[in-house]
């Protein structure tokens, strides 16, 4: 016991069960929804002498307040009926939290706990056992021991997970491994740990600013209605990578799609939240819009010849620039099989220049420059040592910067020409650069985010080799807004038939390559 004595005058008259990150499911920390665990909860209190009581607590992430923020939403889930004080409550715990609850009085039976005089404990956390558990499965795998191939040599049948891991298991209470064999959780946990593309609290980026990405995505939901509502087919309608279910809600609306189903898939847990929020608000108004948290890379999201209608914006580069090419494949491939026979997949996305491996001569403005030799640390935040740069300088920081953890690195030589500086490079870098350089405000997120992998070609040809139709109607074209706000006066494109021009006159314009395209395939 530690803290301030025990003394018990009257026995124990009910147990509350504290469920952290309630809020979170499908992630590798909390793999398991609320109500999942508030079964095995009670499933696991059925023994226990005393009434038992789950409560959740949503994730407010590292703060030393935890404690005391614990308590108040337990009053307040109660309908301020529960109120635990120090000298009503006796603290259970098996985790540093303890030490927050020490420093507000309460008395604390450790569970778990390193032998000594300090509130140290010697077992994992939760999601480093599962970690664990799946690596060592992993491992087996890898060695020709799958356990569902291995033989149990007294009996000759396939051993099960439990017995493949008896070790591990025997931590377990038995409702625990009742609840994760009667609804088949092992799969879904080597789903979210063998996936590359989430973070362990189920995101794609630790780094963005999700205020800013709602809003844009908010801001361009009617150009993305408009330009693909011509092809999108009634029937059952999935959008994934749907962000705050924008283009559902738009859709849906339309006299045309009021007899069909439709389904929004995010991945992001932030945007998924904000989906259930907006349909509890009543603002689709079709009633059938389901919204599913789930991974469309590594398995499908839909039943077999299920959908006539697959939608995805700015999705796939994310697949390929956080993922990899493997990924995308796969992703491309499930899209195929969900689809019926005559379905269409929307792909809206960026697409990269044709011949982009070729070289150009690359010209940039450098009087808008405010930063007079200033580092970054010399700014408030690194946002605004960017905003202080000119194209040119902020082209350099974008050199060191672009896809770094990837191992990519991007070549540029200088030369003058005529006394004029011009950067040499490929076509499909400069491409990076220009599609990147005003997204200051999300920079270190954009730094991972590859927009000219392929050419509006590539991507017609690895679509055909799966089995698509590409329609005469896709197309590839160049955002005009962005060349005029965004290009004109920052960078001009050259190419030249000299490999070391000299003379003005030996280069040639070039103009500003496509930037986006709309692909329809169709099954």
């Amino acid at each position: 016991m530690f803290g301030n004595p025990l003394a018990i005058s009257k026995p124990p008259t009910a147990i509350i069960f504290a469920v952290t990150s309630a809020n979170h499911n499908n992630t590798r920390r909390n793999p398991l929804s609320l109500y999942q665990r508030a079964m095995m909860i009670q499933d696991f209190s059925r023994e226990l002498e005393l009434p038992s009581y789950v409560v959740p607590i949503d994730d407010i992430g590292q703060s030393p307040n935890f404690a005391s923020y614990t308590l108040k939403k337990i009053e307040v889930e109660t309908e301020l009926k529960v109120s635990l004080t120090t000298e009503n409550t006796i603290v259970l715990c098996s985790t540093p939290v303890a030490n927050l609850y020490l420093k507000l009085g309460f008395k604390i039976l450790p569970v778990e706990k390193v032998p000594g005089n300090k509130l140290e404990f010697f077992a994992k956390l939760p999601w480093e056992e599962l970690e664990e558990i799946v690596l060592k499965r992993k491992h087996s795998k890898q060695n020709g021991n799958d356990f569902e191939k291995t033989k149990n040599p007294k009996n000759d049948l396939p051993k099960s997970f439990e017995e493949f891991l008896s070790e591990d298991w025997k931590q377990l209470d038995p409702a625990s491994i009742r609840l994760w064999k009667d609804y088949g959780l092992f799969e879904k946990v080597d789903m979210l740990f063998a996936d590359t593309l989430i973070g362990d609290d189920g995101d794609l980026t630790e780094s963005r600013d999700y205020n800013t990405y709602v809003r844009e995505m908010d801001e361009i939901a009617e150009l993305k209605f408009h330009e693909t509502k011509p092809f999108v087919k009634p029937g059952r309608i999935g959008d994934i990578g749907c962000a705050v279910g924008s283009w559902i809600k738009l859709v849906c609306s339309d006299q045309n799609y009021l007899e069909s189903d439709f389904y929004g898939v995010e991945i992001a847990r932030h945007l998924f939240q904000i989906c259930e929020q907006r349909k509890e608000n009543g603002e689709f108004i079709n009633p059938n819009v389901f919204f599913l948290r789930k991974n469309a890379v590594s398995g499908l999201v839909f039943p077999k010849l299920s959908m006539n209608t697959i939608h995805t914006s700015s999705l796939t580069h994310e697949i390929e620039s956080y993922g990899g090419r493997d990924q995308l494949i796969s992703f491309l491939q499930n899209r195929f099989e969900e689809l019926v026979l005559g379905g269409v997949w929307i792909n809206r996305d960026v697409v990269g220049p044709e011949e982009g491996e070729n070289e150009v001569w690359v010209w940039m403005e450098e009087d808008s420059s405010t930063n007079f030799s200033r580092s970054p640390e010399e700014f408030p935040n690194f946002k605004e040592y960017l905003d202080s740069l000119s194209t040119k300088e902020r082209f350099f920081q974008f050199q060191r910067d672009f896809r770094k953890e990837e191992g990519y690195v991007l070549r540029a030589s200088l030369f003058y020409v005529d006394g004029i500086e011009y950067h040499r490079m490929k076509l499909k870098d400069i491409c990076e650069y220009i599609s990147k350089k005003d997204y200051t405000d999300n920079w270190e997120s954009e730094m991972h985010e590859s927009f000219c992998f392929w050419s509006f070609n590539d991507w017609k040809k690895n679509l055909e080799s799966i089995g698509f139709r590409i329609s005469p109607k896709s197309s590839e074209y160049r955002n005009e807004w962005l060349v005029k706000n965004r290009y004109e006066g920052k960078v001009k494109l050259f190419t030249s038939n000299s490999d070391n021009p000299v003379k003005k006159e030996d280069l040639i314009p070039l103009d500003f390559p496509v930037t986006h395209m709309l692909l329809l395939a169709e099954k």
